[in-house]
């Protein structure tokens, strides 16, 4: 099953005319293919994720009985949760390159428009288990789904990371800049499906949360710190606030002249229901060494040469 699922993504990535751009910003792809790993309902990394990420966090049964009252006699272990990474095109990475304290304008409309086919490969997702007499359904759509916030310091993390569902899957790490670092790098999207169709569970390589990260493999580079035009990297970690302070900034200036373009996005913050037109920033993640590879991965096999 695992080529059949692989096979109708990556046509649903090629032919979906939700993943284009508007004419007025070259209507090419947003996404190049996809890239798929499955981890098992019973893996004991999502009972870590309760502290990892918070108490409030969801394992794959929780999401599923939470979700679906009517299905929570299934066992946990014949669960499987499809981990999908959506990597942007060259073409918005290159164009992202050399912006300086504004994002290039191509990945932002790319960014915003983005939201609508995720969740149009969700819902096609669940129907193509459906039609084969499986349950399945989309975390990111699951009435439970949420965002959290908390100060002192500030927090702001889902009951149900799609980050931390991709490191189960063995599609890679985490970086300093806290993106997931993956085979096609970190300038990507990630959503995932739950279902009880019987997927093949992808290992993982290493159980180390950073071993794609060359900060955290060498302590050398920095590049997404000097990136950063927010000033909310640094050695210690990611800064939320001044991260989420200086994304309000590039809504600010960019909205006006988008503003008949962008699509809105809804999401559950605290409970509470709202409405938002998301541009993106992503400095962090273009023209640095992991932008479209695992730079580790690279030094590795450049040492064995």
């Amino acid at each position: 099953m695992h080529n059949s699922v692989k096979d109708f993504l990556e046509t649903l990535f090629s032919e979906n005319a939700l993943n284009r751009l508007p004419d007025t910003h070259g209507s090419g792809r947003i996404f190049d293919s996809p890239l798929i790993g499955v981890s098992g309902g019973a893996d004991p990394i999502f009972q870590r994720y309760k502290e990892v990420v918070g108490p409030e966090h969801l394992t794959p049964y929780e999401i599923w009985s939470q979700s679906n009252p009517e299905m929570s006699g299934t066992e946990s272990g014949s669960l499987r949760v499809l981990s999908i990474i959506f990597p942007y095109t060259n073409r918005i990475r290159e164009a992202s390159k050399t912006a300086k304290t504004m994002p290039a304008e191509v990945y932002s409309v790319g960014r915003n428009f983005a939201n609508e086919f995720m969740g149009d490969v969700l819902k096609k997702s669940v129907s193509f288990f459906q039609k084969k007499g499986y349950n399945a359904m989309a975390g990111m759509q699951s009435p439970v789904f949420q965002i959290l916030t908390k100060e002192e310091p500030l927090q702001l993390y889902s009951v149900w990371s799609e980050r931390h569902i991709a490191f189960a899957a063995g599609l890679g790490t985490f970086s300093l800049h806290e993106g997931f670092i993956s085979e096609v790098g970190c300038n990507i999207r990630v959503t995932s499906v739950i279902t009880d169709a019987p997927l093949e569970i992808s290992p993982r390589k290493s159980d180390d949360p950073y071993a794609n990260c060359l900060f955290y493999t060498t302590g050398k580079c920095k590049k997404c710190v000097e990136r950063c035009p927010a000033d909310a990297l640094s050695d210690k970690g990611h800064d939320k606030l001044k991260c989420y302070l200086y994304l309000k900034t590039i809504e600010q200036e960019m909205k006006p002249r988008l503003s008949g373009l962008l699509k809105p996005h809804q999401r559950v913050v605290n409970g509470e229901r709202n409405t938002s037109f998301p541009l993106g920033c992503a400095f962090c993640q273009f023209n640095v060494p992991c932008t479209s590879k695992i730079p580790v991965k690279e030094r590795d096999e450049d040492n064995r040469d």
